[in-house]
């Protein structure tokens, strides 16, 4: 049976290898270890800039989430990003992402947080389809980015 639990820096390489593995296999990126590392790091000591989720079946991790805040003054409530998916490839299909996704929803709702959103490549197709199967709608906003930094 798949549990999802909170993760803790006795992740962080499978973190690490999740993270490097999202960006190769949806945009043919390779990040840097020395930059994730730290960066993931810096989330799993501070809660306050975010929660990594993982999957676990029988022990070994299979799949993660991490979910990151937005402030909504409309909504004067909260709102959680949801960044980072990745299950491994020989979990695929079995229901990890819907697990982690569930988790993330109960805690969500015991948080009081008023909606989720998440974010895809605009070319990956497989994503787009398991995020609207589970709910997501493309909404009426199109996400726009000004990079300050390089990789």
């Amino acid at each position: 049976m798949i549990q999802c639990r909170r993760a803790t820096i006795k992740d962080l390489r499978y973190l690490i290898q999740g993270n490097r593995s999202i960006a190769n296999e949806t945009e043919g990126i390779e990040l840097s270890e020395a930059k994730l590392g730290p960066g993931i790091t810096a989330i799993l000591e501070d809660g306050n800039k975010g929660i990594y989720w993982v999957a676990t079946l029988e022990g070994q991790i299979i799949g993660q989430i991490l979910v990151t805040y937005e402030w909504s003054d409309w909504r004067n409530g909260q709102i959680w990003w949801i960044q980072s998916v990745y299950v491994w490839p020989d979990a695929r299909r079995q229901g990890v992402f819907k697990a982690l996704l569930d988790k993330v929803t109960t805690e969500a709702r015991d948080n009081s947080v008023v909606e989720l959103r998440l974010y895809a490549d605009a070319t990956n197709q497989k994503a787009h389809s398991t995020y609207l199967n589970q709910g997501f709608t493309t909404g009426h906003y199109q996400v726009f980015e000004k990079p300050l930094q390089r990789n």
